[in-house]
This record gives C-alpha cells, structure tokens and sequence, in this order.
C-alpha cells in the first residue's frame, strides 16, 4: 500500500508541469474562492470557484446549480500559464441547461483562455461558443 502510495505521489510530481507564472500579481489576484457563473444558470446567484495552489501547480474547481433547477456549470483543471490580463486552463468545463443541447451536459475539454477586457471585475472564458449547440456561453470567475 505505501508503495503504491508513493507511486501515485510520483507520478503526480513527474506529470503536472508547474503553472508557467508571467506576472507575479495576476497570481495573487487568482488564488483563493472567486464567484463563478454561466449566465444560463443565473445573474442572480452564484457559484464558487477555488484557485489553490499545490506544489507549483495552480488548481481551479468551481460549480455554479441552479437553484429550483437542474441547469449547472462546474470547471476542474489546473492553470497552466498565468499574464496580467488572461490565463489557460486546461481541464473540463461541464454545463447543463435545460434549453440548449435537448437538456443534456454538453463537455469542453482541453486548454482554454480565460481574459480580462476592459474594466470588467472578472476573466471570461474566451472560447465562447458552445460545442453542442450554436449559442453563447459565457462563463466567468470573478475576482475577489
């Protein structure tokens, strides 16, 4: 059992690569709980979303649920890169709303971006539209 416990320990260490940090304050303004939402769930009533920081390499979870509902948002990956204004994340980014894709979960997968632009209070996710159906989706980490 130890022995598969230090397996699985290596084997984290030897395949996350450590998040590539380009602006030292863009990292602080990341770690911790942020407000998370996919403006199909709602405006109104967020989800949370935690940037942690394990061993070099930055983490983010988060989930956004309907309330009444069955509509949801949740994210998990690890951030790979951090600049001043934008980072990647490459993970799985999972929604649900009951009227787009027939209902069902609709999955991205794989390295996205998300930006600041402007003077908006957040990151947008920049890859915007939908795999499953043609509308927008916009998802959003709000700083603290």
């Amino acid at each position: 059992m130890i022995g598969l416990l230090i397996l699985v320990g290596l084997s984290f260490s030897v395949f996350a690569q450590k998040t590539i940090v380009n602006n030292a304050k863009a990292k602080t303004m990341l770690l911790g709980r942020h407000k998370l939402s996919l403006q199909w769930v709602s405006w109104d009533y967020f989800g949370a979303a935690t940037v942690t920081n394990k061993g070099g390499v930055l983490t983010l979870k988060g989930e956004q649920k309907q309330r009444g509902g069955t509509d949801f948002v949740k994210i998990n990956g690890t951030i790979t890169e951090i600049n001043a204004k934008d980072f990647k994340f490459d993970g799985t980014i999972s929604t649900q709303v009951s009227h787009i894709n027939g209902g069902e979960p609709c999955e991205r997968t794989g390295e996205m971006t998300f930006k600041i632009t402007g003077t908006r209070k957040y990151w947008r996710l920049a890859e915007m539209n939908n795999p499953c159906e043609a509308v927008t989706d916009y998802v959003d980490i709000f700083f603290r």
